[in-house]
């Protein structure tokens, strides 16, 4: 089922969505349902499933010369929306990225993902690797996420990457992209990023997920600001529990959002760990209820394959 249509069937009842890694390579299935097992007992609405490109290593051969080998750390987005779909009978959503894809990689996933019955992807540009200073797409793939927008929206029209392709059949999937309230990183300023925000629901995007967020009031300016620029599909917001006093520095280093002066302020009073974790559930919990509260289609928490805290703040909430 498409994400919209879950949306639809709610009747305006929030959801609860999650999103989680692929298990590290080497690992099979089972890491997975180890860490959705506690989850599902709450009947999320959807799974989404990380991509992660693969990354490049440099060894010396025995005549000095250096060999550049291909290394992806968590292999399997594919096979893991379909195990997951086969086994919980809940939607999962991959996601589909510019980075290290071709346009013709990015058929083929995207026909393998049609064959198995997924029925929505999750378009996204991706980050840049260890080894890159700024984003760098794959030699005949696509740089920004609206061009990935277009070949999905193609295909869901029949349109190949061969166009004397003979009786093809055309796609249907629900599309969804990012947002991001604090505006993306590389933007000149919020202004431009709704710009290029726009274009992807213009080109046929058909909702929105946003960048995770500590201060409510800043996700409520972002809906309002864009539908004031046209944007009328669903806009869910991603949450995230900062949970230890690490977090202060990497959460904003990592994702470049702020933190809000209130919750830093009672993270650092806090004299163990166990007090830091609970200020910050009790903090996202309070955070979602008034979510709920404005009527946000979905709660889309980032586990980061973790499930204690995710399934700590879910029970607080559905």
């Amino acid at each position: 089922m498409k994400i919209t249509e879950h949306i639809e069937q709610a009747k305006g009842k929030t959801l609860f969505s999650l999103e989680i890694l692929p298990p590290v390579k080497g690992q099979d299935i089972n890491c997975t349902f180890k860490t959705l097992d506690p989850l599902v007992e709450l009947k999320p609405a959807f799974i989404d499933v990380t991509y992660h490109r693969q990354e490049y290593i440099y060894k010396q051969k025995e005549n000095g010369l250096l060999k550049k080998y291909s290394v992806r750390k968590r292999p399997g987005t594919v096979a893991i929306c379909s195990a997951i779909q086969n086994h919980y009978k809940i939607d999962a959503v991959p996601h589909l990225i510019c980075g290290g894809f071709t346009k013709e990689d990015t058929e083929d996933a995207l026909i393998d993902l049609n064959f198995l019955g997924i029925d929505n992807v999750l378009v996204l540009r991706g980050d840049p690797i260890k080894t890159e200073k700024t984003f760098v797409p794959e030699p005949g793939g696509h740089a920004f996420a609206n061009e990935l927008v277009q070949q999905v929206v193609g295909l869901n029209h029949g349109k190949y990457l061969d166009d004397e392709l003979q009786e093809t059949h055309a796609t249907d999937f629900c599309i969804g992209v990012a947002g991001y309230p604090e505006k993306h990183f590389e933007s000149a300023n919020l202004s431009l990023d709704m710009h290029y925000l726009k274009q992807k629901v213009d080109l046929g995007a058909n909702y929105i997920v946003t960048q995770m967020f500590y201060d409510n009031q800043k996700y409520f300016d972002f809906v309002t600001k864009c539908r004031e620029n046209g944007i009328q599909v669903p806009i869910i917001p991603g949450i995230k529990p900062l949970t230890a006093v690490g977090q202060l520095s990497s959460i904003p280093k990592n994702f470049y959002i702020d933190l809000p002066e209130a919750l830093v302020q009672e993270l650092l009073k806090a004299d163990c760990s166990s007090t830091i974790s609970q200020i910050g559930l009790e903090w996202s919990v309070n955070q979602c209820k008034e979510l709920i509260k404005f009527g946000v289609p979905a709660l889309h928490f980032y586990t980061m394959s973790n499930s204690k805290h995710t399934k700590f703040i879910a029970q607080q909430l559905f």
